[in-house]
């Protein structure tokens, strides 16, 4: 009996080891903190059955799936969190890649805003200029509009008591009166000479003007507005030397184109035009 109980009681100790061990294990505070990337509680470490604790080659299959299941569900948890990270992580790059392109296609159009711009600035000198180059012509002009000036100039002679247009002196006529046409801001003056004295030679010398006067406004179709006649009669014509005169012999007639400056403002203003952009 005796020798029964010893071998008893050091039987019970071993038995009991296990069970003090989860006992205390199980009253160990377990850890509450959520400061992870689920939001929960880390998981408790397994509790001890039995005799064989975690380690228990028998263990059933419904103790491993206990075991198990709480980690599955976790790895879910992280699956799912990991899968909602990436669609907003990709979600913000997009957003962020259309910030970028709005922002790029604002600077290039205000790009664009600069350069026309820019342009029309250029443009808007350009006829600045232009206008200004003009207004001072139109100034120049307008100071010299009645100041004609020698173009070209012919003369015609008649045989005495001769008032009629000979062949060549048509032609001389003709060859002025054709550079003219479709121009303004030109003159004829047409002067008569005519030997003689008096009234007579001034009578002849108009004659002989008018006959040019007649040809001009009838063939040509110069205006008569155009054209100052003047019966000069006998009187002393220039010479190339200033200091001295001469009377003229026979008849003539002195025909001067004169011209000032309104037909070189009209090519002007067509210049402009031609110039402006369409």
């Amino acid at each position: 009996m005796n020798h029964r109980l010893l071998i008893a009681l050091p039987l019970a100790a071993v038995l009991s080891l296990p069970v003090v061990a989860q006992t205390t294990s199980s009253n160990q505070p377990a850890a509450t903190s959520t400061d992870n990337a689920t939001g929960k509680a880390p998981l408790a470490p397994p509790s001890r059955e039995g005799f064989w604790g975690r380690i228990n080659p028998f263990a059933r299959k419904n103790y491993v799936k206990r075991q198990t299941e709480p980690i599955r569900d976790r790895v879910n948890e992280l699956d799912e969190l990991t899968s909602a990270n990436t669609k907003s992580i990709k979600d913000t790059d997009d957003r962020a890649q259309a910030g970028i392109k709005l922002a790029s296609d604002k600077a290039s159009e205000a790009d664009q805003h600069a350069i026309d711009a820019g342009n029309k600035a250029t443009a808007a000198q350009q006829s600045a200029q232009q206008v200004t180059s003009r207004v001072q012509t139109v100034e120049t002009v307008v100071s010299n509009i009645d100041q004609y000036k020698a173009s070209n100039q012919t003369e015609i002679r008649f045989r005495p008591g001769q008032t009629a247009l000979s062949k060549n002196a048509k032609d001389a006529i003709d060859q002025m009166a054709t550079a003219v046409k479709g121009q303004r801001g030109y003159i004829f003056e047409v002067q008569g000479f005519s030997s003689g004295k008096g009234q007579a030679a001034i009578a002849s010398s108009q004659k002989m003007a008018e006959s040019v006067v007649r040809y001009l406004v009838l063939t040509h179709e110069i205006p008569v507005y155009r054209i100052y006649l003047v019966g000069m009669g006998n009187a002393p014509t220039p010479t190339d030397d200033t200091t001295k005169t001469k009377h003229v012999s026979g008849g003539r007639v002195q025909i001067s184109l004169l011209k000032n400056d309104l037909e070189q403002l009209a090519s002007t203003s067509t210049g402009d035009q031609a110039q402006q952009p369409k």
